[in-house]
Order: structure tokens, then sequence, then C-alpha cells
């Protein structure tokens, strides 16, 4: 079915960041949402755009992700508006499993999205937040023995791009991200859309997990 076909709701996508945040883990998908929309905006000028994506934080203050880039966030966690889909990056995670707003926040977000989607080690997260239990998952491959040790009642899968697992998607590291993005873009709004963003954004979509 093409993105003329779909029905014309926008989805709203939230990507969560924090300090030390993997810069390509949240900027490759909010890459592929934007450009999803842009295309699309293309192909049917009067309809609303498939995609709404922004970011939120603890505070909506400036955020220092890894090796030192400065990222303003949308919002912070209190003035988040509703969300569609939610999406956590991986980076240095340890900050944030320990800090149970962070952990309560994404739990209550899942509640009421539609998607929840991890990049890299943001599947740490979402185990935390119990949203991996029974569920198979993976991670960036340097860190899925880990995942497996701190979670034993997640089922963690090596070798794999990402995996879907209806309400909770994850992928593997960095790059993956921005497949596992496409993919979500092919799930809402039609494998059509997904192939030209990926020729727009001139990537070659690996959409076999």
């Amino acid at each position: 079915m093409s993105i003329a076909d779909r029905a014309s709701q926008t989805q709203a996508v939230a990507i969560h960041l924090y300090p030390e945040v993997e810069v390509l883990d949240f900027a490759g998908p909010f890459e592929v949402f934007a450009t999803a929309s842009r295309v699309a905006s293309r192909l049917r000028p009067t309809a609303p755009p498939p995609f709404a994506v922004f970011t939120v934080a603890r505070e909506a203050a400036p955020v220092r992700a890894r090796a030192g880039l400065r990222v303003l966030p949308d919002h912070g966690f209190a003035d988040c508006p509703r969300v569609d889909v939610l999406l956590v990056p991986g980076g240095v995670v340890d900050a944030e499993l320990a800090d149970a707003r962070t952990i309560d926040w994404i739990r209550a977000r899942a509640d009421e999205a539609g998607i929840v989607a991890s990049v890299c080690t943001g599947a740490f997260l979402l185990a935390e937040a119990g949203l991996l239990s029974g569920r198979a998952a993976t991670t960036h491959w340097e860190d899925l023995d880990a995942l497996r040790a701190r979670h034993r009642d997640v089922d963690v899968r090596a070798d794999v791009r990402w995996i879907d697992e209806g309400a909770v998607v994850t992928s593997a590291g960095i790059a993956a991200g921005i497949d596992m993005s496409l993919h979500l873009v092919a799930r809402l709004a039609g494998r059509d859309l997904a192939v030209r963003t990926a020729r727009q954004m001139d990537v070659t979509w690996h959409d076999v997990p």
C-alpha cells in the first residue's frame, strides 16, 4: 500500500535525550522520521505529515551528548506532549539506570505509546523499566552479555539489526537505529515511503533484520 492510501494521522515520535547519549543513536532516527515527513509532503501536499518528531529530556535544558555535543531538547518530562512512538537511544546509560525518575517516565510513557523502541544500549533502560521481560531483544554487540547478565528474563539475541516484538522494538548498535527507524516508517506509513526515505537520505536500508 502506498503512502497515499494510508490513514492521514500524524504520529508523535519522542526521542529521549540524556547526558552522554550517543549522537547517531538519536540523530539517525530523528533524520529518518523528519525526512519521511518531508518526502511524504511532496507526494501528498495537502495531507498531514506522517510523523512529528521531537526530543525530550528530564529538563528542557541543554544536554551534553557523547564527545561534547550540546543539544537543546524540545521538552522536559513535565511538559512532554502526547507520544505515539517513544525512542530511547543508547550511550553511557549508567546514570540513567540509577535515576528512578527516568525509569518511571519511560514506563509511564510506554503505557500511552503504541510503540517503544531502543537503539543500542537504550535496551538497558527499556529492560530496567520492565518492558523487555519475556521478550526477545538486542543491543550493541559489545553489550549483549551484560544485558543477559543483568536481565535474565530477556531473550537477548545477537547478529540481528533489529527485533520487532510489536509494542517494543529494539535495535543493535548505533547505525542499526537507522535501519530500525526505516522499518518503523514502513510499518506505520508504508514500505513505499520507507524506500523513498532511504533513497532521499542516500543510505542503504538493511530491511531484513
